[in-house]
């Protein structure tokens, strides 16, 4: 039986929550993957199978209150402190400030407060993407307990765990990640120690690493592609001979999985099948399955088809961003933070995540009624957050249909 955290009620949701209950009890395994259909009649809403919280968020949400729980006294002096961001949604960590926890760091890894002005006896929790080898160690000096509310995702630990075992082979530990993402900066921290590191975003990066492997291109090459992003001291004329890739928990895996073939295919290229082996690891293992999860179900989700897709969820969520992308293929996609970013019919805020910048568009509601709105949100995202979406554009229809009759089909009878 799957873990029960205690997360805050406010997180809840009443329409979200009755529709993934009764999907969990008709279907534990997930093996359909079909979306559910709220129709209420003008409009109709498509929700995908998986999304929202996963093991890892409920996990340090859970870790967070408990410690604002447990020490009352700091939290209203302002000594609990988060090092950065817990995890990528404002509306969970605008109320953990509310709350009275400060955060140390932005997420790109800027002071805010100066370790100086920590003292032993202040609880400092690290984030679900954990925390680089080097700042733990900045903490620990300073007297700071930094185990008792360390949240860190399991399967980012897997991850390092992964790069562990392999560096410790003689492998070169590739890592699929965003170079200054903070899990990513944990990852190397850890790896370096480990083994020889190389970063790479995307495909194309991914191809111009492999034009080395096969031996097309040379060192220069290498230094000025991957010119801050690879381990100190790399050489690679020797250190791209045996590989291993492991992955920052929110890149999409189907990607991953495309640079892994692409460097496996590279090596094979260069040292044939009957050595390949020897040349290159197996890392599948450490995929995460709610990442995964979560992109399985966005595809069966626009195999379904829909006029327009919304997703929600923190801008700087590396997960949700993802989920835009794969819906933004399909079909108009409107990438927001909240209900408050809907404002009518005719106009909508939305995040570029090209533009990096939020944007407003008219005129993004499809014309034709029914109108099917594909709605879904990424790892870090409160089911709450989908409720008030889904009120707010049902309330634009006077002839909607209540919203205790389109859940009747999926109330779970006790």
């Amino acid at each position: 039986m799957a873990r029960q955290f205690d997360v805050p009620t406010f997180y809840e949701s009443p329409i979200i929550g009755t529709v993934q209950d009764a999907r969990q009890d008709e279907d534990p395994r997930k093996k359909d993957l079909s979306p559910s259909v709220l129709d209420f009649g003008p409009v109709r809403f498509k929700i995908a199978r998986h999304f929202g919280f996963c093991y890892g968020v409920e996990n340090a949400i859970e870790i967070a209150y408990q410690a604002i729980e447990e020490h009352p006294e700091k939290a209203a002096n302002e000594r609990i402190f988060l090092l950065s961001e817990m995890i990528h949604n404002p509306h969970v960590n605008d109320d953990l400030r509310g709350r009275g926890i400060r955060f140390l760091r932005t997420t790109s890894g800027e002071q805010l407060i100066p370790f100086d002005e920590l003292r032993p006896d202040d609880v400092v929790l690290l984030p679900a993407f954990g925390a680089a080898v080097e700042v733990e160690e900045e903490l620990e000096a300073r007297g700071i307990d930094i185990e008792s509310y360390d949240t860190t995702c399991p399967f980012v630990e897997k991850v390092w765990r992964k790069s562990n075992q392999i560096g410790s082979e003689d492998y070169t530990i590739i890592i699929h990640g965003k170079r200054y993402h903070e899990e990513t900066r944990a990852t190397i921290s850890r790896a370096r120690q480990d083994g020889p590191v190389v970063v790479v975003r995307d495909l194309e990066d991914a191809k111009k690493l492999a034009k080395v492997v096969r031996g097309e291109k040379g060192a220069d090459f290498f230094y000025e592609q991957f010119a801050d992003r690879h381990s100190e001291g790399f050489d690679p004329e020797t250190d791209l001979r045996r590989l291993g890739v492991v992955n920052q928990t929110t890149m999409l895996a189907t990607q991953t999985q495309a640079i892994a073939d692409l460097l496996k295919d590279a090596l094979r290229a260069r040292y044939g099948e009957a050595d390949l082996q020897e040349h290159f690891a197996d890392t599948s293992d450490t995929l995460c399955y709610a990442t995964n999860e979560n992109q399985d179900a966005t595809f069966a989700l626009l195999n379904s088809g829909a006029d327009a897709a919304l997703v929600v969820g923190g801008y700087n969520s590396s997960n949700t961003g993802h989920l835009v992308e794969i819906c933004k293929e399909r079909m108009p996609t409107y990438f927001i933070r909240d209900a408050d970013c809907v404002h009518s019919p005719a106009y909508i805020e939305h995040f570029d995540l090209h533009r990096q910048e939020e944007i407003e568009t008219e005129g993004w509601m499809p014309e034709g009624r029914p109108v099917d709105l594909i709605l879904t949100a990424g790892a870090s995202c409160p089911d709450a957050l989908l409720d008030d979406v889904l009120r707010k554009v049902v309330a634009w229809f006077p002839d909607a249909r209540d919203v205790e009759d389109v859940l009747a089909p999926f109330r779970v009878e006790s």
